[in-house]
């Protein structure tokens, strides 16, 4: 498995940056993990570094490939929780950090991932956002029950609020939503990211730029530096880590053709779009690809 990685970190119009993340590579694959640390409380970035090293811990020292993934990234995210629960409870006073976390172990051109709380995980093919993780926030939850339409999501006032966190004050330990376990295509794009991405970025927008020529740390770059420009001046931390596939046979990862210095990057505007028979081409080749996954 041949791959490529992305990744992009911005303050945005924040005094400090509680967002954590890290690709912990093997031989065997890679697990990919992201935090945002609730900014409303004291230790938000601590909550989510806990998270980044919890699961660096348990993937270097399990037995790779891991032979039960659903269970393993379960097992990381409580594992997170009932760290960073016990890392408040020492503090004087008594704080109640917390953060979201999404997981993702690529192996064997498989991706299997978990999450809690409202940074994502999107899986584009061609572009397409062929999965996208369920936010656990009360504004989903709302949308979910046919109260509030997606609009009414973007300017409701509890539209941070989230419903599932690591830590948090939270006693019961959270309830993961995960993946099954999904075939990988040569130029597919795995990309986690914390919702001072996703709020000001739209999905399309996204597949969009991921079809750009180039390598995938500029892109995603670019795409960070214009979800800033949109959200200013409220904007949120802003992280994407991704992963995208160049070859389902033997190998490691490429380094990136060139190395462009953070904040120095030109923000183009977006290309025109594709004619309406390329967008037909590219929505049936998805669903060919991925003909039998998309019910599961």
């Amino acid at each position: 498995m041949i791959y490529e990685l992305g990744q992009a970190n911005r303050l945005g119009n924040r005094n400090s940056n509680q967002d954590r993340f890290q690709a912990i590579e093997t031989e065997e694959g890679v697990l990919l993990v992201l935090g945002d640390g609730m900014g409303g409380q004291l230790f938000g970035e601590k909550a989510a570094q806990i998270l980044v090293e919890t699961a660096r811990q348990h993937y270097l020292q399990a037995e790779r490939p891991i032979a039960a993934p659903k269970p393993f990234l379960e097992h990381i995210l409580r594992s997170a929780h009932r760290a960073i629960v016990d890392f408040g409870e020492r503090q004087q006073p008594v704080a109640n950090p917390g953060t979201t976390g999404v997981l993702c172990l690529v192996q064997n051109n498989q991706a299997v991932w978990a999450h809690v709380g409202d940074s994502r995980l999107y899986l584009f093919q061609s572009g397409l956002p062929i999965y996208r993780t369920t936010d656990h926030s009360f504004v989903e939850m709302l949308y979910q029950k046919g109260e509030i339409s997606r609009r009414e999501q973007e300017s409701h006032p509890k539209r941070n609020q989230v419903t599932q966190c690591l830590g948090g004050g939270l006693v019961e330990e959270p309830e993961p939503a995960v993946s099954t376990t999904v075939a990988l295509h040569v130029e597919d794009v795995l990309l986690l990211c914390t919702d001072g991405l996703w709020g000001p970025m739209d999905d399309a927008v996204m597949g969009r730029l991921l079809c750009r020529p180039g390598n995938l740390d500029d892109i995603i770059n670019t795409m960070a530096e214009q979800a800033e420009q949109l959200s200013y001046p409220y904007s949120d931390n802003i992280s994407v880590l991704a992963l995208r596939l160049l070859s389902i046979a033997g190998g490691k990862r490429v380094q990136p053709r060139h190395q462009t210095a953070r904040g120095d990057h030109t923000l183009d505007p977006l290309d025109p779009p594709d004619p309406l028979q390329s967008a037909i081409a590219e929505i049936e080749a998805a669903i060919k690809a991925y003909e039998g996954e998309l019910d599961k």
